[in-house]
């Protein structure tokens, strides 16, 4: 029996460096292709697949930036509430002493 049906895998980070390959080395796809004895439709497969998905990427920057800034909403949110709460508790003496001096 041969090896028909068997197949190789390649992990998510030996897809981009075979992929990094072609696109910043400059290596021919073919040349690629024959060394790791791969059909050239299954590198640009992966090719399609790396630039439909590499928003992807950047996505991750842009949620910790949207958290990071909304935990610093929430903080100057809080202490605005304590400010408030503390003006509030300053108002209400400032109008016990005026009722006690017979101010108001």
């Amino acid at each position: 029996m041969g090896n028909k049906g068997l197949r190789r895998g390649f992990g998510a980070a030996a897809k981009v460096a075979i992929l990094k390959r072609h696109l910043i080395g400059k290596e021919e796809v073919s040349r690629i292709c024959e060394e790791l004895k791969m059909h050239p439709n299954q590198f640009y497969d992966w090719q399609k697949q790396f630039f439909e998905n590499g928003v992807k990427a950047f996505e991750a920057d842009e949620k910790r930036v949207e958290t990071k800034l909304r935990e610093q909403v929430a903080a100057l949110e809080a202490k605005l509430q304590r400010k408030d709460s503390v003006l509030a508790e300053l108002m209400d003496e400032h109008v016990t002493l005026k009722k006690n001096f017979g101010e108001i």
